[in-house]
């Protein structure tokens, strides 16, 4: 039987480095990174997968740029295209991989393109920015779109919108590409929604929280060729107990490979939480809330087998890795930590 192997594709600014994609051989069983190679690339600020796993897509300077996966886990070049904006800060493709969405923070933005069946990114379809005035004037001043993402059906786009505090829902026209706008999902005030993820069946949507520090579940469901939310749970990314997330912001959102835990992360006191996930219920359960030996753990990410993790340490410009033991609610330091000049996303892949 053939071992699985996996390769990790990290993406980071490039104020120090041009490469700013680097693949990273996997040692599941240790649970260790090694350098394989490094892509030129500027500020690739967000990567995301095809669903069908066949190529990558990374935010760059420029727009954005579309990779095939090798069948080693290389990335060959396939093409580049303009947003006709400024940076995004996230991307995500739909569930048939016919197009690529873009999220805007800079600009409030959301830029859809069409993408072809060679994996390239093709024309923009439709461009709509986010207007407003938020609560706080220091930051929350205009839209900031974090984050957008199909809902599981393939039916409507979420973009989180930190800037006004809450998520648009558009329906996405097939063949036109063009978005309608539908429904609102509310946050509270100066709450700050960052990242959203949905559950592998669709029934559930997860939306983190940077100001407030917690996570919003919500069930989603279509009625009358409407989508349907209703909040279900509230649940804090931080350590309540004794004081120690005062100042915190919540970052990451990432389910694990099986889908059974949940990960944030929370800078300002640098640590990650990871949760149990009730399949049925779609609600969370705290497992762990612990330090990650680093400065502001923008992502973080369990390996694909649940024993070891990774955090993404954007301003000690350090990868932190541990070994995870779940049942004993802990994770432990394991080895020395990998300097990366300002990480932002991690991406496990599988290549056997």
């Amino acid at each position: 039987m053939n071992e699985e192997k996996y390769v990790a594709y990290v993406s980071s600014y490039t104020m120090k480095d041009k490469h700013g994609i680097k693949i990273y051989d996997v040692d599941m069983e240790n649970g260790r990174f090694s350098e394989w190679k490094e892509v030129e690339i500027t500020n690739s600020s967000y990567i995301t997968h095809s669903h069908n796993l066949k190529y990558l897509y990374s935010i760059t300077d420029q727009g954005v740029v579309a990779f095939k996966v090798m069948a080693d886990g290389d990335l060959e070049l396939i093409n580049r295209a303009s947003i006709n904006g400024m940076r995004g800060c996230f991307l995500s493709t739909d569930h048939e991989s016919r197009f690529l969405f873009v999220g805007g923070y800079h600009d409030g933005k959301i830029t859809v393109l069409r993408l072809n069946d060679d994996g390239s990114v093709g024309e923009i379809t439709d461009e709509i920015f986010h207007k407003g005035i938020g609560s706080v004037a220091e930051r929350n001043f205009r839209p900031h779109v974090n984050c957008v993402k199909m809902t599981r059906d393939n039916k409507y786009l979420c973009a989180a919108d930190l800037g006004m505090d809450h998520v648009n829902v558009y329906r996405l026209n097939h063949e036109t590409g063009k978005l309608t706008q539908v429904d609102v999902v509310r946050s509270a005030l100066e709450s700050a929604p960052r990242h959203l993820v949905f559950s592998t069946d669709g029934k559930f949507m997860y939306i983190v929280h940077e100001l407030k520090n917690y996570i919003e579940v919500y069930t989603y469901e279509e009625r009358d060729n409407n989508p349907y939310f209703e909040k279900i749970q509230r649940i804090s990314t931080i350590d309540t107990t004794d004081g120690s997330g005062a100042g915190a912001a919540a970052s990451a959102l990432k389910f694990s490979w099986n889908h059974e835990y949940l990960l944030s992360s929370n800078a300002g006191d640098n640590s990650v939480i990871l949760y149990n996930v009730d399949p049925k219920e779609g609600t969370l359960e705290e497992i762990l809330c612990l330090p990650i030996s680093g400065d502001y753990p923008k992502d973080a990410a369990l390996f694909p087998d649940c024993r070891h993790l990774v955090s993404l340490n954007h301003e000690s410009d350090t990868l932190t890795f541990f070994t995870v033991k779940i049942e004993d609610k802990v994770i432990i330091m394991n080895g020395p930590e990998i300097p990366v000049d300002k990480p932002n996303c991690v991406l496990f892949h599988k290549i056997s």
